[in-house]
């Protein structure tokens, strides 16, 4: 992991500060330079921009970090998050025009793409000049520019990719809405693919300069604001709580007079034509470690409160009944729809395998459950009868918000289940559910994970309120979630025993993980924690296909983690249990607590509580999570940012 800063030097131009580390690192050697950087000399107008690097295109290192320059005078400067699909067309362009790269990222090209198109039009504001450039590239970014040319100025956008603009200040602002600005006579794309002599030089166009009518500052004598841009809101939570979503293709800029604005190159359908200031709920408290060595391990010990947070306003456990207030309005039309569509990456999509069951239980209708990805290589088929369901942490992932696009076109009702205000996801569905599992800094996803099984199940229990046959089977999953907090708590009490379990598997190069019916989904999701913090090969497999082909790598040596607990697949279970131990594997169980039937096959056995079937998933998925983390930590691995993952949020 490396990070660079861009910052104002006492000369005017652009110091570059990087590291390679922590970003503790970073600031003790821009402490370092504090008599360079002049940090005791008072500035009416200061731009900085930061970007901490997992490596996409190039290796972690010095020159391969953020942010990416035009050249060695740091003429323009730029940190990306994203990728840009486009970028060896473009780089193969520049390189023609006589630019050299130092770098292996995709973000250099933007630089460089800036101060090639800056001396060509010269005249350019540095907002016209970002329009010109974002208007070449492909794929996803939400990008922040500074320049020696602009002093006092940054303008940032985005596409695909989530971005923000956090505002301080000490008075009141004139206005809570940002008026939408629009240039007149944008030109079409110019694609960068005749590498001849200037035969793709940018032509000059026309732009419209008209200032808006609203001055954005705060009132009174003192017009001092400051403006945060990020990609979480997390990250500027400490400073202020007053934030604008930005859209895609919004360009905003601030100028050396401290007024911010937003500009679009062209008009579209379902603008707005103004941002409004959205005050955030979210306190600092809840992005801090606490007493926790790690946010992971934060944020699994706060299941039984998010579970809560999740249901709470939206059961009532007396009268058993349940409203999701986000999607109350559309229930009688899913009621006719032809088919459910759950579409999701990760540890998204393994919550949608782990309500799917349930969902056709209640609904009596067809469940897909699709990869996003996957999902849009097929170009799959959909009607304008079809619910499409997008489930995202973030809110913001990239192949599930082209997905719902894909859907969106073709005239589905698309429900969003996301645990982020105000994201792409959340903004571009027509209806949906917040899974307020509070804020989830930690790359790899826990809390969010239970709390969108749990925001699916409420769906199923909501959508069959009107069947009679159900109300039984609804009552008692009613009461189970009633139950699931002091059940979490339970379960978490095997933090030790989990702990001592780890020591036995943590140096061996594979594990498996084994499981049918409800479980199945926890399988998927324990080896994906496996796989994704402690770098081991781990694997989930329907304990059904045994027989078919990983029956084959069981032997004494081999680690397997089997779920064993009492439902309509146990015997199921404990047939694929029992050939496992024949062939000598010495299996971890996790089982219903005491239950002995399986336990005597097993070398280690984690007890969880039982509950309804349904939700058992919600409470054997626990020791999992539990288990990759203590394997994490064994191994040395850094748990908040496993090497070539990260969210938006920055974690240090």
């Amino acid at each position: 992991m490396t990070q660079r800063i861009g910052i104002d030097s006492v000369d005017g131009g652009v110091c570059l500060i990087k590291q390679t580390g922590k970003v503790k690192c970073l600031r003790d050697k821009i402490e370092a330079q504090k008599e360079q950087l002049a940090f005791d000399r008072e500035h009416e107008v200061h731009i900085g921009i930061a970007h901490t690097r997992w490596a996409t295109h190039g290796v972690p290192s010095d020159v391969n970090s953020h942010p990416q320059r035009s050249g060695e005078g740091n003429a323009f400067v730029v940190v990306h998050n994203g990728i840009i699909t486009n970028y060896k067309d473009v780089k193969l362009f520049l390189i023609q025009k006589g630019h050299k790269f130092e770098s292996e990222t995709d973000t250099e090209v933007i630089a460089k793409l800036t101060e090639h198109l800056h001396h060509l039009h010269p005249t350019y504001s540095f907002r016209e000049l970002v329009e010109q450039v974002v208007q070449q590239l492909e794929g996803a970014f939400a990008l922040c520019f500074k320049s020696k040319h602009f002093p006092g100025e940054v303008v940032a956008t985005r596409r695909g990719s989530p971005l923000l603009v956090g505002i301080k200040t000490k008075t009141k602002l004139a206005t809570d809405h940002i008026p939408v600005l629009y240039s007149k006579d944008s030109p079409e794309k110019v694609e960068l693919k005749d590498h001849r002599p200037h035969a793709n030089d940018i032509p000059a166009t026309g732009f419209n300069r008209t200032q808006s009518t609203t001055e954005f500052l705060p009132l009174g004598d003192d017009r001092e604001v400051e403006y945060f841009f990020a990609s979480d809101a997390s990250a500027i939570i400490e400073h202020t709580d007053r934030v604008i979503y930005l859209l895609d293709d919004d360009v905003s800029s601030v100028d050396t007079e401290g007024v911010l604005k937003i500009h679009r190159l062209k008009r579209s359908l379902d603008d707005t034509h103004a941002r409004e200031i959205t005050t955030l709920k979210m306190e600092i408290q809840q992005i801090m470690k606490g007493n926790f060595s790690s946010f992971m391990q934060k944020e699994i010990f706060e299941q039984p409160e998010s579970v809560v947070n999740t249901m709470r306003g939206r059961i009532n456990f007396d009268r058993e009944t349940v409203v999701l207030g986000g999607i109350k309005d559309y229930i009688s039309e899913i009621r006719r729809c032809r088919r459910l569509l759950l579409i999701a990456c990760g540890t998204s999509y393994h919550s949608a395998i782990a309500t799917r069951q349930l969902l056709e239980e209640l609904t009596e209708l067809p469940v897909m459950v699709d990869l996003a990805s996957d999902f849009l290589d097929r170009n799959t088929p959909i009607f304008r009868d079809d619910v499409c369901f997008f489930i995202s942490q973030s809110g913001e992932t990239a192949d599930t918000l082209m997905a719902l696009r894909y859907c969106k076109q073709r005239g589905a009702l698309i429900v969003g289940i996301t645990n982020t205000v105000g994201s792409s996801i959340c903004r571009e569905s027509h209806c949906g559910v917040h899974i307020n599992a509070g804020p989830e800094i930690g790359v790899a996803s826990t809390k969010a994970y239970t709390s969108q099984m749990i925001s699916l199940v409420m769906f199923a229990l909501m959508i069959s309120e009107d069947r009679i046959s159900a109300q039984p089977r609804r009552s008692e999953i009613i009461q189970g979630l009633h139950k699931l907090p002091e059940q979490i708590k339970e379960v978490l009490s095997l933090d030790s025993k989990i702990q001592e379990i780890s020591k036995e598997v943590f140096e061996k190069k594979s594990l498996l993980v084994l499981g049918r019916g409800y479980n199945y989904a926890t399988c998927l999701e324990g080896a994906l924690k496996i796989k994704e913090i402690t770098y081991m090969h781990s694997e989930g497999i329907l304990a059904g296909e045994l027989k078919h082909g990983p029956l084959a790598l069981v032997d004494r040596g081999m680690p397997i983690i089997m779920i064993c607990t009492r439902d309509n697949v146990f015997v199921k279970c404990m047939n694929a249990l029992q050939q496992v131990t024949a062939r000598e594997g010495r299996p971890i169980l996790i089982c219903h607590k005491g239950d002995e039937e399986p336990q005597k096959y097993g070398s280690s056995v984690l007890e969880v509580p039982k509950t309804v079937d349904c939700l058992q998933g919600l409470l054997t998925v626990i020791p999992m999570q539990l288990l990759s983390y203590h394997i994490a930590v064994l191994r040395g691995c850094n748990v908040d940012c496993p090497r070539n993952l990260a969210k938006s949020v920055t974690v240090e």
